[in-house]
């Protein structure tokens, strides 16, 4: 029974702990855009990222000379 003199006070500091967290995370704008990030990773770039640069065919490879 003496327990409950040390695991009340205790579990009442970690709701207050948690409830803080919690708090900070909405007022920092933690919850504030859900659906964005979902959202651009599936968002596919065909552009290339370097411009005048061609994709390489199996001929532009360096390698041994095919054998005649």
């Amino acid at each position: 029974m003496s327990i409950l003199f040390l695991l009340i006070p205790l579990a009442m500091i970690f709701v207050g702990i948690a409830l803080w967290a919690f708090l900070w995370a909405v007022k920092s704008g933690q919850f504030e855009d859900m659906e964005g990030p979902a959202h651009r990773i599936l968002m596919d770039d065909d552009d290339p990222r370097i411009p005048g640069r061609k994709a390489e065919s199996p001929d532009d490879k360096p390698g041994p000379p095919p054998a005649s």
